[in-house]
């Protein structure tokens, strides 16, 4: 007994110093709580306003004269951009929205985990056309507070309630069943010049003759929107992990990932069939392509992964087996642009940079706009248009100069 005494001692010291409430070194940790909408007062709240400010600018998209400018998580606001002179005419209110594409003046739209389109023929009285129901599975639970550690979802049901926001508990460290650690899990487009539009590099979504391709984190999407009014879900096909961006070219579809680029042949429009892929260092990727040639820009920091920040160029002549041909140091890298020899690169809070592509993989750096905070950029026939940080810039660039057309304030 006298052995066994002394070996149950310590164990009883444990045991009462774990039920210390006062213990000052116990560890606590951000966790994120869910603040709920139902889900049909969601829906119901999409509708057309005059024009406001937008708090958080995102990506853009380019159809006709209009600029359409997502406000992250909240809406589009519409530019007339006739001119190139922007001006503000209307704003579309749609919750959780990241992404849009347009074709025949159809206007496809995620509003969380439903697909919503619009009739934008008379500009100034735009029209609801359809919804599709719970199609977009990552926006179930849209992107934490960075500074969460976890996810909270126990008292959350799917099936009636919409996650608009979270609000964040400062709690000490349990054995609860909290959910999962964060991590980016938010839902965050080039035309084919078939009567569509022409988005950034950063787009989710990405229209191709009779098909919308969506991407969502892990999975590629097609609808079927040959009725324009009237898009119809085909198939959905898991494709890899952190999936962000998707570009369409000369029928493949790159896809840019947080740990390389996936291409996917279009041979069969309906049914995209994986080709290669070719991995990086972690990082956010942002993809475009000319010329057999993809550009491709990976960020580090935050939830992007590591802090390598850098431009690659791949050789995607043999779309079975891309090669790295070219590396180049950024800052803090977001989209990118190619026409023609001229590479756009948006460098975050370093500017807008401009290469000199005929020679690629080697890039000359002609031109450099410090003074800008770039986020995405669209070249098209005439101007470049770049949006960052609420301010919407236009370039000229022909006879080898870039000016600067206008700057407007989106606040």
């Amino acid at each position: 007994m006298k052995n066994l005494s002394f070996l149950l001692f310590p164990v009883m010291i444990l045991f009462l110093l774990s039920c210390d409430k006062g213990d000052d070194t116990a560890e606590t940790y951000q966790v994120a709580v869910p603040v709920t909408l139902s889900v049909a007062d969601f829906r119901a709240s999409v509708r057309l306003e005059e024009p406001k400010e937008i708090e958080q600018s995102g990506k853009i998209y380019v159809y006709e004269d209009f600029i359409f400018i997502n406000d992250n998580m909240k809406g589009i606001l519409v530019v007339d951009n006739s001119n190139y002179h922007p001006e503000k005419i209307k704003y579309i209110n749609i919750p959780q929205n990241t992404d849009i594409a347009i074709k025949g003046n159809v206007l496809y739209a995620n509003s969380g985990r439903d697909l919503v389109t619009f009739d934008i023929s008379d500009i100034h009285d735009i029209e609801i056309l359809e919804r599709l129901e719970n199609v977009f599975h990552d926006h179930l639970y849209p992107e934490l507070p960075a500074s969460a550690a976890y996810l909270d979802f126990k008292n959350y049901n799917y099936e009636k309630e919409v996650i608009v926001g979270y609000t964040l508990e400062t709690r000490e460290k349990t054995n609860e069943e909290l959910g999962w650690i964060n991590e980016d899990i938010a839902f965050n487009s080039a035309g084919d010049g078939t009567n569509s539009g022409t988005g950034g590099s950063m787009a989710r979504f990405n229209i191709g003759g009779d098909f919308l391709y969506t991407v969502g984190k892990s999975d590629l999407q097609v609808f079927d929107i040959s009725n324009l009014s009237n898009p119809q879900k085909l198939n959905s096909h898991y494709v890899g992990w952190q999936i962000e961006t998707i570009f369409n070219k000369e029928g493949y579809l790159y896809l840019g990932s947080a740990a390389g680029m996936f291409i996917y042949s279009l041979e069969d429009p309906a049914a995209p069939a994986y080709m290669s892929e070719i991995t990086h260092v972690l990082g956010c990727d942002p993809v475009v392509v000319a010329n057999d040639i993809a550009y491709v820009t990976i960020r580090g920091g935050n939830l992007c992964g590591q802090n390598l920040n850098q431009l690659e160029v791949i050789d995607v002549s043999d779309k079975t087996n891309p090669q790295l041909l070219q590396v180049y140091e950024m800052d803090g890298p977001y989209g990118l642009g190619v026409r023609e020899n001229k590479l756009f690169v948006c460098d975050g809070s370093s500017g807008l940079k401009i290469y000199d592509a005929t020679n690629t993989p080697t890039l000359v750096l002609e031109d450099h706009f410090p003074d800008v905070n770039a986020y995405d950029v669209i070249p098209t026939e005439n101007v470049l248009v770049l949006i960052g940080e609420n301010i919407l810039r236009q370039y000229s660039y022909k006879n080898n100069e870039i000016n600067l057309i206008s700057s407007y304030d989106l606040n």
